[in-house]
C-alpha cells in the first residue's frame, strides 16, 4: 500500500468509526474506551472493532490513530476501510431491516477520492492574486483534503470520478463561469443581478438577452441547452471553487457565485430550488435591519437569476453573495473555520485564543436566536473567521443564507416573500443550534486546540460555560438556554443513518451526546 493510499485508508477508517461509535454504537451502550482504545461491538453480527485514540473528547469526538481491527479468533486483525464498510452494512442491514446496495462502494469511492486529491494537489497555488490576505483565504477554502470529520463518505461525489477533477476545490483549480444567455421573457430573477455581475466581465449577451453565469460542470450534466437559450461559453473573471464545490469565489470581484450543480455532495444535490433564490434574497432584506455585535457580519445574498422553465429551473439558479473585503482592515486575514478545524490548531494562548473566539461567535448566534428567531446554521463550513496580524480572532463573518431558519414561535406572523420551508419549530431550531454551533463548529475548534495542546479540552469547555451563562442572563435565562446549563443533551446530526437511508438532509435523525458545560465524560464514546 502506498503511503497516499494509507493515509487516505485511515482517514476514511477512522471517520466511518467515529460515526458508527456516535451514532449507533454508543446511543446502543456498545462503545466504550478501555485504556486508548475504543472498543466497539456490532450485536447483530458479533464483531468486535477496535481502533486506538490518540485524543479523547469530552463530547465523544476522539482523535483516532492507526488502522481500525477486528477480533477474530484471539488475536486482532488490521482491516481497510471496505472490509469495515462491509460490516458496518452488515450490522445496520439488520438493525435497520433496510438494505443499502450503495454504501460500500460509497465509502470506497470516498477512499479513492482523499487518495487522488492527496497525490494530485499541487504545493502551491498555482494562481494566486498576490494578495496575501485573499490568497490566505482560498487556501483555506480550498485545503479540505479529508472532508466532513463525520460523515461515513465524506469526499464521495455522484457522477463520473474523472469529471470533477477540474472543479476540485482540493486540487487549487481555478475556472472561468461558462454563460449563457436568458431571453428577456425567460427571466426569473430580483435584486441588483447585472450591476454586481458587471465586476465579473460577462460577455456582452445579444440584444433581448441577459447573462446568467453557470457553473461549467452544470452544462455537462444537464444535457442540452433548451433552443431558446444562447451558449455565450466561457468567459469572464477568474473563479475558485470553495469547499463547497458549487459555490465560486471571484477575487478580483470579491463575488461569490453560489451555481446550481446537479451533484450529490455528501447527502445532498446542490441544486438551488426556486424556493432557495427567492427565499435568499428576501432573507437578506428580513435581516438587514437586525442588530449584530460588534465584529460579527453577515454575507448578504441580495441577488438571483435563473431561467424561468419548468426543466431548467433548478439547473442554472444561481444565487450571487458579497464579498470579504468590506469586512477586512489591514493586516487581517479571512480563513474558512473548517479549516481551522482540521488543526492541530497552535497559538500561543490557547485559552485567551477560545475566548476571543466564542465571544464573537456564541453571543451573536444566541442573541439572534432568543431575541429575534433566526436560526444560524452556524457550523464549520459557513463561518469565515477573521484573524488580526497577531492571529487573534476579531471577526465571524456568517454566511449561506439557505441554512438560515425562522423560529415559528418567534415569527408566528409569517413574513410575506419567505417560504414556509425555512420555519422551523422550536424544538428544531434548538436541535440545529445545539448540533451546528456547539457540535460541530465549537467542538471541533476545541478538538483541534487540545490536538496541540492536550488535556486543555475540559478548561475550554468551562469558558464557554460563563460566556453561554452570561450570554443567557442578559438575554433572560430563557428556557433553552436554562436547560443547555442545566445539563440537556447536545445532538449531533446522524450522518451515517441519513446515508444508509439515502434520506434528504431534512429528513436527518439526531443523536444525543454528552454536554460538557455541566460534565466531564472522557471515560465515555457518547
Amino acid at each position: 500500500m502506498t503511503a497516499s493510499h494509507l493515509r487516505a485508508d485511515l482517514a476514511a477508517a477512522h471517520a466511518l468509526f467515529g460515526c458508527l461509535v456516535r451514532e449507533v454504537a454508543a446511543p446502543d451502550g456498545a462503545a466504550r474506551l478501555h485504556g486508548d482504545q475504543a472498543l466497539v461491538w456490532l450485536p447483530r453480527t458479533d464483531v468486535l472493532l477496535s481502533c486506538a485514540v490518540r485524543r479523547p473528547s469530552p463530547v465523544g469526538l476522539h482523535r483516532y490513530t492507526g488502522p481500525v481491527r477486528r477480533l477474530v479468533g484471539g488475536g486482532w486483525a488490521e482491516i481497510e476501510v471496505a472490509e469495515l464498510a462491509r460490516l458496518v452494512a452488515a450490522e445496520l442491514d439488520r438493525r435497520t431491516g433496510v438494505g443499502n446496495d450503495e454504501f460500500v462502494a460509497q465509502v470506497v469511492a470516498s477512499r479513492n477520492t482523499m487518495r487522488q486529491l492527496i497525490t494530485g494537489r499541487p504545493a502551491r497555488d498555482p494562481t494566486p492574486t498576490g494578495e496575501p490576505a485573499i490568497d490566505a483565504y482560498v487556501d483555506s477554502e480550498q485545503s479540505l483534503l479529508y472532508g466532513h470529520p463525520h460523515h461515513p463518505a465524506p469526499k464521495w461525489r455522484s457522477g463520473d470520478p474523472a469529471a470533477w477533477r477540474a472543479y476540485a476545490p482540493e486540487l487549487r483549480v481555478a475556472l472561468r463561469a461558462h454563460w449563457i444567455g436568458v431571453p428577456d421573457e425567460l427571466v426569473a430573477e430580483d435584486g441588483p443581478f447585472d450591476e454586481l455581475i458587471a465586476a465579473l466581465d460577462p460577455p456582452t449577451p445579444p440584444a433581448g438577452y441577459v447573462a446568467l453565469p453557470v457553473h461549467p460542470w452544470q452544462l455537462t450534466l444537464t444535457g442540452p441547452l433548451d433552443a431558446r437559450l444562447r451558449d455565450l461559453g466561457p468567459a469572464g473573471a477568474p473563479l475558485r471553487p470553495t469547499a463547497s464545490v458549487r459555490t465560486l469565489y471571484a477575487p478580483a470581484a470579491d463575488l461569490f457565485v453560489k451555481a446550481s450543480l446537479h451533484v450529490r455532495i455528501t447527502n445532498c444535490l446542490r441544486k438551488n430550488a426556486r424556493y432557495e433564490l427567492t427565499g435568499a434574497v428576501a432573507l437578506t432584506r428580513l435581516l438587514a435591519p437586525l442588530p449584530l455585535p460588534s465584529g460579527v457580519a453577515l454575507l448578504d445574498e441580495p441577488a438571483y437569476r435563473t431561467v424561468d422553465l419548468p426543466g431548467p429551473d433548478e439547473a442554472y439558479g444561481t444565487i450571487l453573495r458579497t464579498g470579504l473585503r468590506p469586512h477586512l482592515r489591514s493586516g487581517e486575514t479571512p480563513l474558512l473555520a473548517a479549516a481551522l478545524a482540521a488543526g492541530p490548531l497552535t497559538v500561543p494562548d490557547p485559552l485567551d485564543w477560545w475566548r476571543g473566539y466564542i465571544g464573537l461567535l456564541v453571543p451573536a448566534v444566541l442573541g439572534l436566536w432568543i431575541e429575534y428567531g433566526v436560526v444560524h446554521e452556524a457550523h464549520l463550513q459557513n463561518v469565515v473567521v477573521v484573524l488580526d496580524d497577531q492571529r487573534q480572532p476579531v471577526r465571524m463573518l456568517l454566511r449561506d443564507l439557505e441554512g438560515v431558519k425562522l423560529d415559528t414561535d418567534r415569527w408566528r406572523d409569517w413574513p410575506a416573500g419567505l417560504p414556509r420551508s425555512i420555519a422551523y419549530d422550536p424544538d428544531r431550531a434548538q436541535r440545529r443550534i445545539s448540533y451546528c454551533l456547539l457540535v460541530n463548529h465549537l467542538a471541533g475548534i476545541a478538538g483541534a486546540l487540545a490536538d496541540a495542546r492536550p488535556g486543555i479540552e475540559p478548561v475550554l469547555w468551562a469558558a464557554l460555560r460563563d460566556l453561554v451563562a452570561e450570554t443567557s442572563a442578559r438575554l433572560g435565562d430563557p428556557p433553552p438556554l436554562r436547560d443547555l446549563l442545566a445539563g440537556e443533551p447536545l445532538v449531533a446530526k446522524a450522518n451515517l443513518l441519513v446515508r444508509w437511508h439515502r434520506a434528504a438532509d431534512r429528513y436527518a435523525r439526531y443523536v444525543p451526546m454528552p454536554n460538557p458545560l455541566v460534565t466531564e465524560a472522557q471515560g465515555s464514546l457518547r
